[in-house]
C-alpha cells in the first residue's frame, strides 16, 4: 500500500514542487493551502508535511490538532531559516522532525523516509503490546475450579493498584504467567515488563545486575550500564524465585521498597525509580524467616499482596480444560493431525499426579502431539513419566534409636557433605535445601568458617 503525504503550503509554486517530488518518488499527495483545509484532509494521511508559518490557523495550532487527532501520525514541519526556536517549540508538542528552509529536495525525502519508518516501528510495537495483551488475557490463563476462580478475582482487584504482590506455588504452576496477567490488567500495561530470575544471577553478579554500575566500578567495567530495575521504571519488575536472593541484596531490596531509591555500583548519586514489584517464590519464606535467611521485614514489604497458587494435583478439575487448552493452542504450531483429545486419554491424565503441575502438562501434551498420527489423542499417545511418584506410606520414619532430632539431622547434613566431597552447592540439593539456608545450619554447627 502506497503511503500518502499531505502537503499544507500556502505558496502554491513550492506546493506544485514538493507534489511532483513526492510522486515521483512514489508517494500518493494531497495538497492543502491552509490548516482548515489540512484538517479535513488528515484522516486519511500516513504522515503531514506542514509549513509553520500560514494564514489563518498556524502551523503550531495544526500541530497540536493534529496529536489530538492521532498521536501516532508523523508531523514533519518546515520553517525558515533564523527560526529555528519555533521549531523547537513544534518538536516539544510532537512533530516528529523539522526541515529548515531552503532544503534539498533529496534531504525532503530522507526525513519523510526516516518519519514513516519510526511510525512503522510505533505501529508494529503497539501491534505486539496488544497481542501481549490478549495473550494475558483470563481466557488464557485455564482454570475453572474455585481456587483459580478466586485467583482471577484477586488479580482484578489488585491489578489497577500498585501494590506489591507475593506469588507462592510450586514450580510450574503459573506464577509467570499471574505475574504477566497483573501487569497486562494494569494501568502500566503499556510500559515495560521485566522479569529477573534471582537464581539465574550469580550471587557475585546479582547487585550490579540488579541496580546497574557506572564505569570503572570493578574490572572489566569499561562502560556504565543501568540495572534492571532501571528498565522496569514507571513500569513492572517480576522478581522470580526471590527467596534464593542473598542478604546483602536483600537489605538493597528492601530499600527500593520502602524509598523507591537506590544506588549503581560505583556511584554515591541516589536514584529514583516509579517500579511496581510483584515477586514469586517456590519456597516456604516463612520457614526461611525462622532459619535467619531471608529478612522479616523484606518478608512483610513483599507480603502485601499475597496469592497462593494450588499445585495442579489439587485442582484435577482444571485438567481436562487445559488439556483441550493446550490441543487447541499447539496442533495448529505444530503441524499435527490431532485436532482433540478423547475421554479416555483426558483420564488418564486425571489420573497422572503431575509434579511438574501445568508445565508438565503442557509438555505432555506437545509430545503427544508430534508423535500422534490420527486426528484424536488416545491414551495410547500420551507418554507419561515411566515411574509415577510412590505412594507414600502411612508408616512416619521415626528418629533412629540413641539420636536427638538435631543429633540425627547435623548427621544428615555430614553425611551429605561426605557425598558431595564438601561441596555446599551440591550437598544442599542433597538435603532439598536452598544453599543459604545449608549455610545458616552449617553456622549453628559451627561448621562454616571451617569450609565444610
Amino acid at each position: 500500500m502506497k503511503h500518502r503525504i499531505l502537503v499544507v503550503e500556502d505558496e502554491a509554486k513550492l506546493r506544485r514542487v514538493i507534489e511532483l517530488q513526492l510522486q515521483a518518488a512514489g508517494y500518493e499527495v494531497d495538497l492543502a493551502g491552509t490548516a482548515e483545509e489540512a484538517l479535513r484532509l488528515a484522516d486519511r494521511a500516513s504522515l503531514v508535511l506542514t509549513d509553520l508559518r500560514l494564514p489563518g490557523m498556524d502551523g503550531l495550532e495544526l500541530l497540536r490538532l493534529l496529536r489530538r487527532q492521532d498521536e501516532l501520525l508523523p508531523v514533519v514541519v518546515m520553517t525558515a531559516f533564523g527560526s529555528v526556536e519555533i521549531a523547537v517549540e513544534a518538536m516539544k508538542l510532537g512533530a516528529t522532525d523539522f526541515l529548515p528552509k531552503p532544503f534539498s529536495l533529496d534531504h525532503l525525502l530522507t526525513v519523510i523516509q526516516k518519519a514513516l519508518e519510526v511510525r512503522a516501528l510505533r505501529d508494529e510495537n503497539r501491534s505486539l503490546r496488544e497481542e501481549l495483551g490478549r495473550r494475558y488475557t483470563f481466557d488464557n490463563i485455564v482454570g475453572r475450579s474455585p481456587a483459580m476462580q478466586e485467583i482471577f478475582a484477586t488479580i482484578l482487584r489488585v491489578a489497577p493498584t500498585r501494590a506489591t504482590v507475593l506469588l507462592a506455588g510450586e514450580s510450574g504452576v503459573g506464577k509467570d504467567l499471574i505475574a504477566r496477567a497483573i501487569h497486562y490488567h494494569s494501568p502500566r500495561r503499556d510500559r515495560p515488563f521485566v522479569k529477573i530470575n534471582c537464581t539465574a544471577i550469580p550471587e557475585n553478579l546479582m547487585e550490579s545486575e540488579l541496580f546497574g554500575f557506572e564505569k570503572g566500578a570493578f574490572t572489566g567495567a569499561v562502560a556504565s550500564k543501568p540495572g534492571k530495575f532501571e528498565l522496569a521504571d514507571t513500569g513492572t519488575a517480576f522478581l522470580d524465585e526471590i527467596g534464593d536472593v542473598p542478604g546483602p541484596i536483600q537489605v538493597k531490596l528492601l530499600r527500593v521498597l520502602q524509598e523507591r531509591e537506590f544506588e549503581r555500583l560505583g556511584s554515591n548519586k541516589t536514584r529514583q525509580i516509579d517500579v511496581r514489584i510483584i515477586a514469586a517464590t517456590n519456597r516456604d519464606l516463612r520457614a526461611a524467616l525462622e532459619e535467619g535467611t531471608f529478612r522479616e521485614d523484606l518478608y512483610y514489604r513483599l507480603n502485601v499482596v499475597p496469592i497462593n497458587i494450588p499445585p495442579l494435583r489439587e485442582r484435577k478439575e482444571d485438567i481436562p480444560f487445559l488439556a483441550e487448552h493446550f490441543v487447541r493452542k499447539l496442533a495448529p504450531e505444530l503441524g499435527s493431525t490431532a485436532t482433540s483429545i478423547s475421554e479416555a486419554a483426558i483420564q488418564k491424565l486425571m489420573e497422572y499426579h503431575w509434579p511438574g503441575n501445568v508445565r508438565e502438562l503442557e509438555n505432555v501434551i506437545e509430545r503427544s502431539l508430534v508423535l500422534c498420527s490420527g486426528t484424536v489423542l488416545e491414551p495410547s499417545d500420551i507418554k507419561l513419566e515411566a515411574s509415577p511418584r510412590a505412594v507414600k506410606s502411612s508408616a512416619v520414619p521415626f528418629l533412629p534409636e540413641g539420636y536427638t532430632l538435631e543429633e540425627y539431622e547435623q548427621a544428615l547434613i555430614r553425611e551429605a557433605l561426605r557425598r558431595a566431597d564438601g561441596n555446599k552447592s551440591q550437598a544442599a540439593r542433597l538435603l532439598g535445601l536452598t544453599r543459604n539456608a545449608l549455610r545458616y545450619r552449617l553456622s549453628q554447627m559451627g561448621l562454616e568458617d571451617r569450609g565444610a
